[in-house]
């Protein structure tokens, strides 16, 4: 019974579905997100009930992702980087010819099994990027939550990335798009530092999931 937990471990998963990705660098692209349950931050504005969730087996999984047609998958949460044997989650899906993308936020060590990376730093919790953060990934996301130009500054020096990204903050249904855009434009006047774009989450904008 041991070896068996071992080799077959459970999961907390809120849920797993194909879409198109809405944000970010490959917004549009077919995926399967496979979104787990908990979290190592408390973000009040956050549109994930991450503590809803159920126990799912690495089989359970792997059965569910093999009902849909997309290649490519994104490891989101609630915070992925979190869960316990996760490696061995990921090792399955890449032996069966998955790209693997994960959305984080950025704070703990990233599985060597991933291709891609999202992560998306927060500026409530800027004492704790200072300490400690993963120094590179494919894209940053900084939702602009309050004043966050130091914040982004900030994780300029912390994170290497291909691309930066600011979004707006949606709180009961709306956006401080103006203020989003106009920290855009301040970062963006500044010489010889990296180029911030505007990334909208476009699948709550079209009604899809």
């Amino acid at each position: 019974m041991r070896n068996q937990l071992i080799s077959n471990p459970s999961y907390p998963i809120v849920e797993i579905f194909q879409s198109l990705q809405g944000e970010g660098f490959n917004t549009g692209m077919s995926s399967i997100f496979v979104r787990f349950g908990k979290c190592n931050l408390a973000c009040p504005w956050c549109d994930t009930n991450y503590e809803q969730f159920e126990m799912m087996s690495l089989q359970q999984i792997l059965e569910k992702v093999r009902s849909f047609s997309a290649k490519n998958i994104i490891i989101t949460g609630g915070e992925p980087s979190i869960q316990p044997k996760l490696s061995l989650l990921l090792e399955q899906l890449k032996a069966e010819g998955y790209f693997l993308a994960i959305e984080t936020n950025g704070l703990k060590e990233i599985p060597a099994q991933i291709d891609y990376i999202a992560t998306s730093p927060k500026a409530m919790y800027a004492q704790k990027y200072s300490r400690r953060c993963i120094p590179i990934a494919n894209e940053v996301r900084i939702v602009v939550d309050a004043d966050a130009k130091q914040f982004c500054q900030q994780i300029e020096q912390q994170i290497q990335a291909e691309h930066y990204y600011l979004s707006p903050c949606e709180i009961d249904g709306k956006m401080n798009l103006l203020e989003t855009i106009q920290l855009l434009g301040a970062l963006n006047q500044r010489k010889d530092k990296p180029k911030w774009q505007l990334s909208i989450q476009t699948h709550k904008l079209i009604g899809i999931e």
